[in-house]
């Protein structure tokens, strides 16, 4: 169904016009910091700063009973195929599964791969961390290094730097662009004798994970010996042929599924860099917040899911305010990853124009989703923010509690930074001197964690994943395919050709003189 052709949308579109103009701080009444503010297991949320009232999310609500999002979620969670273009299920959910209910895909059960999976991760995990696993001259591993790109990167990366005060004595490192300046210094901080490297892959063939790869693996070939690259390689892989040729003992090749996407996939095993750099148990923590807001989005109404009113107001600015961008603070450098974590999350996903039945969308789908740690963000683009005349609503990320600093007026300082411009933003400054007036009434949102645990940082990625596909769902695209990345994959492939030959093929002018200065 189009949503633009539903009632519920055209009673948002009338009643947005009747609100549009009110300031926030007007719409502030005894009881409405109750009704868009939460408390979810150790995770404060405040929707309250926002351009909308109690009506307009009863309106959206209606839209999302329309739009029948409950039977959306049921179908996600159970296994039927929502990624209608690959024909695949979605059930990175299942990897977080704290029980044994059968998930099916077809006709199999699931739930005992991904329990026995995990098994596997968890010894070879405690073999690593316990300095069991000894590298080809006998000595321990002392550094891991993830080569993968994506997925296989950004959220792993992510979350290993915000667990920062869970991490165990190995270093890690995450390389993924194919730009050798990454592969030179990485290669320049590690020791070969010491060092384990996670090859992230399904196909084992993704152009820039598998040439850094195999630059290494030559490396270990030269001065060790072919047999070296088991001591020294295990794989994330459904190609376990291509794994084994390369070098790879089998039981250091972890299985991908095709119900897990890439971007949904630091649960899995393509995450395997996260437990050994905080140890499995913390790894399994991780999963238990994300089944608990799991179960949240699963069970809670829609004017009490936070995931849901989360999409309800990345709709509500992006197709009735048509502010066509979000920006993304965490007030946190343990969070600095987050931002570009959340940019592919959001806009790899939501970044469509072919609705559902294969026709364009007559409205706006994905915005765009970017970001920086505060309070840098402040002495970078926050002039903008309060001036600009390009409105952005801002979510604030935080940690109430910083345990583990000496320095803890620092934090105070961080945190009423973060307050401050929250302030600033809704209620602005009157000033006769124009340059110095500031309209005010620009929304956030505002999250405030205890403390970045395991726990709560499954929590919050969980919160994000179900905002995106909840956004998908009102908007009727796939948010679980990715196609717009192939195209400019394939014309590489030819350029590459080129590059390498005498003769240069068919292009226009622009990228063969690109060719040309590159050959020349």
């Amino acid at each position: 169904m189009k949503p633009t052709q539903t009632k519920s949308w055209s009673a948002i579109a009338e009643y947005f016009h009747q609100i549009k103009d009110q300031k926030i701080v007007d719409l502030f009444h005894q009881q409405r910091l109750n009704n868009f503010s939460f408390d979810f297991n150790g995770i404060y949320f405040d929707f309250s700063k926002h351009r909308w009232d109690e009506k307009m999310l009863s309106l959206f609500d209606n839209l999302a009973t329309e739009m029948k999002l409950s039977e959306a979620i049921l179908q996600m969670f159970s296994g039927k195929i929502i990624n209608h273009t690959e024909q695949r299920a979605v059930l990175h959910t299942a990897l977080r599964q704290q029980n044994d209910i059968p998930v099916y895909v077809g006709k199999q059960n699931i739930i005992p791969q991904i329990k026995k999976t995990n098994q596997k991760i968890k010894k070879f995990v405690d073999k690593v961390v316990s300095n069991q696993w000894k590298g080809i001259t006998g000595k321990p591993v002392t550094d891991i290094v993830n080569i993968g790109i994506g997925g296989s990167d950004l959220g792993p990366k992510m979350a290993v730097e915000a667990l920062h005060d869970y991490r165990n004595h190995l270093k890690l490192h995450f390389l993924s662009n194919i730009d050798p300046f990454q592969l030179d210094n990485i290669m320049s901080e590690i020791n070969l004798e010491t060092t384990l490297f996670i090859v992230v892959s399904k196909s084992f063939s993704t152009q820039e994970t598998l040439t850094n790869a195999q630059n290494i693996q030559q490396i270990y070939i030269d001065k060790y010996g072919k047999h070296a690259i088991a001591r020294h390689f295990a794989t994330v892989s459904t190609q376990v042929q291509k794994a084994e040729e390369f070098g790879i003992h089998p039981d250091n090749i972890f299985p991908m599924w095709d119900w897990v996407g890439g971007r949904f996939s630091l649960w899995s095993p393509a995450g395997i860099s996260i437990p050994l750099a905080i140890g499995y148990d913390n790894f399994d923590r991780l999963l238990q917040g994300a089944y608990e807001m799991d179960k949240h989005f699963q069970t809670s109404r829609f004017n009490r899911n936070l995931p849901v009113i989360a999409a309800f107001l990345t709709v509500l600015y992006n197709n009735f305010y048509q502010f066509e961008t979000e920006t993304y603070i965490p007030y946190t450098e343990k969070l600095k990853f987050l931002p570009d974590y959340l940019q592919q999350l959001l806009m790899e996903s939501n970044g469509k124009y072919i609705d559902k039945e294969n026709n364009k969308v007559q409205w706006q789908t994905g915005n765009i989703v970017w970001g920086n740690t505060g309070t840098n963000a402040q002495h970078s683009f926050f002039q903008l923010l309060h001036q600009g005349t390009k409105i952005i609503p801002v979510h604030f990320i935080a940690e109430k509690h910083n345990k583990n600093t000496s320095f803890a007026n620092n934090h105070r300082i961080l945190l009423s930074n973060m307050i401050a411009q929250s302030e600033a933003l809704m209620k602005g400054e009157k000033n006769e001197v124009p340059y110095k007036n500031f309209e005010g009434n620009r929304p956030s949102t505002t999250i405030l964690l205890d403390e970045i645990t395991p726990q709560t940082l499954g929590q919050l990625i969980a919160f994000y994943e179900h905002k995106t596909f909840v956004e998908a769902w009102l908007w009727q695209i796939n948010a679980f395919d990715q196609f717009g990345v192939e195209l400019g994959k394939k014309l590489a492939k030819n350029v590459l050709s080129d590059l390498n030959n005498n003769s240069i093929s068919n292009h226009d002018p622009s990228t063969t003189q690109l060719i040309r200065r590159i050959k020349a």
